[in-house]
């Protein structure tokens, strides 16, 4: 197997997409799910289009940016668009559970070793 490049786009294009702007407000996890609120309309750029109809269902940005053939920094800066004209929602991952919220260590071993009895 040969590994090749990732292809991102060619540079002057990418600029074109995002109008010269290089970074996004990070509001965006790369896990964080994305719904739009609205159809696409006429005249609307056509990455964000394709962002509209992707996100139809909640959508992950990887996915998004994989589905576009897109580098992730991009489609951020596209979602704080969508997002600030109030054509998408975002729902972010939960914030990571207090330690006393997880189950017992010795609780895991014990699965584990009982799962591997079987």
């Amino acid at each position: 197997m040969t590994l090749r490049p990732v292809d991102t786009g060619a540079p002057d294009r990418l600029y074109t997409v995002t109008g010269g702007r290089s970074r996004s407000a990070d509001s965006f996890d790369l896990v964080t799910l994305v719904v739009s609120e609205c159809r696409p309309t006429a005249g609307m750029q056509s990455e964000h289009a394709r962002i509209l109809d992707l996100c139809r269902h909640p959508t992950a940005v990887v996915e998004i940016a994989a589905e576009l053939s897109l580098p992730v920094t991009v489609v951020r800066i596209l979602l704080d668009d969508l997002h600030d004209m109030g054509r998408i929602t975002a729902r972010h991952p939960r914030a990571p559970a207090s330690p006393g919220a997880l189950p017992d260590s010795d609780l895991l071993k014990e699965v584990l070793h009982g799962l591997r009895k079987l």
